[in-house]
């Protein structure tokens, strides 16, 4: 007995203090984190965003100027360069050149019409004089008839000579004679009258052309002045420049991307929750967003929306789990948060897209 005794080595009780510590410890931090987890869903899959204007010209042309520099604040309406402007210059001459051309046709237009309905107005007196002239010379027509007639008897009577009777002959023929040339002028007035309609008719449809050249010629002025205009381009927002990789006497063409202004008004974090955290993550529930950059600052927010689909459906190739070869992964879904209004604006304003965050959801 004494032997066994003897064998026993002594226990170590600095190892069972620091034995049971780290079991109290990690106890602790496993009912801690536990309790976290039934009360948070976390991510560091996340992403500070601003919205980013691109800087893209209208017009094409040689770079003429540049009035920024990199990383520059610029304000809405800012001048950042120019292009160019010598060719625009001579297509808005042209366009008022084309404008002064369509206003000259139609100003001729206009004459003939009115130079056309005074021709009308002087046909129509023409023919109602003609009317007129034949009224009378049809009443002396019938009378010329009737003194005639009763010549006739008179001569064949022999109650009067034939001189007499040549005379009353000679006077209805003469009558007529003559209200037949006065028809024929009016007639003759009468077909005047519908040419000159005609040209009438013509001459208006050229006012309408005229007219409508007038229209396009503005439009094309005014095409011409706007483009004129798009040679200056301007901040469209309040921001900050980034790297602008541009040089006086390059080419840029209309609709090219050159460079970005960082609009400052707003700013989010986009969260890349796993779909099985979506459970209890509900629009409206506080957020705590640590930066990366600055993890001695705690940013506050507000879960706003969720996105339509998760982000492999907007990626460039997109899975197809029909193709035969699945596997199923876990998928995440963009969250956005806004931060709340009353964050430090200093601390806001140091934020940059892009820039990693952990995101802290309170979902109780």
């Amino acid at each position: 007995m004494e032997t066994t005794t003897q064998n026993k080595k002594p226990v170590n009780k600095k190892f069972l203090i620091i034995f049971i510590a780290i079991l109290l410890l990690g106890g602790g931090f496993g009912i801690y984190k536990y309790q976290h987890a039934q009360a948070h869903e976390t991510t560091d899959d996340a992403q500070v965003e601003k919205n980013l204007s691109p800087i893209i010209p209208r017009v094409g042309g040689y770079v003429d100027k540049i009035y920024i520099k990199d990383n520059q604040i610029v304000k809405k309406g800012d001048t950042l360069f120019t292009i160019q402007a010598a060719d625009y210059l001579v297509r808005v001459e042209e366009a008022k050149a084309a404008l002064s051309a369509a206003e000259s046709s139609f100003e001729v237009s206009k004459a003939d019409v009115n130079a056309a309905n005074a021709n009308i107005a002087i046909s129509e007196a023409t023919i109602l004089s003609n009317n007129g002239t034949i009224e009378a010379a049809e009443i002396k027509l019938q009378q010329a008839k009737n003194d005639f007639e009763r010549y006739e008897n008179l001569y064949k009577n022999h109650s009067i000579t034939k001189q007499q009777y040549e005379q009353a002959l000679t006077h209805k023929l003469e009558a007529e004679k003559q209200v037949d040339i006065l028809k024929q002028q009016r007639n003759a007035s009468n077909s005047q009258k519908q040419a000159i309609i005609s040209k009438t008719t013509v001459a208006s449809k050229q006012t309408s052309v005229a007219e409508a050249n007038i229209a396009r010629a503005k439009a094309t002025l005014k095409a011409a002045e706007l483009n004129l205009g798009y040679t200056v381009i301007t901040a469209a927002v309040d921001g900050q420049l980034s790297n602008v990789k541009l040089q006086e006497g390059q080419m840029v063409n209309p609709g090219q991307s050159l460079f970005y202004v960082i609009n400052n008004d707003e700013t989010w974090v986009v969260a890349n929750f796993k779909e099985t955290q979506l459970n209890k993550i509900r629009i409206g529930q506080k957020v705590e967003i640590k930066i990366d950059a600055y993890p001695d600052n705690i940013v506050e927010g507000v879960v706003e929306s969720f996105s339509p689909a998760t982000g492999s459906r907007f990626s460039l190739l997109p899975p197809d789990n029909a193709t035969g070869n699945f596997v199923k992964t876990v998928q995440r879904l963009p969250v956005k948060i806004t931060l709340s209004s009353h964050n430090d604006p200093q601390m806001i304003a140091m934020l940059r897209p892009g820039m990693n965050a952990d995101v802290d959801v309170h979902i109780n």
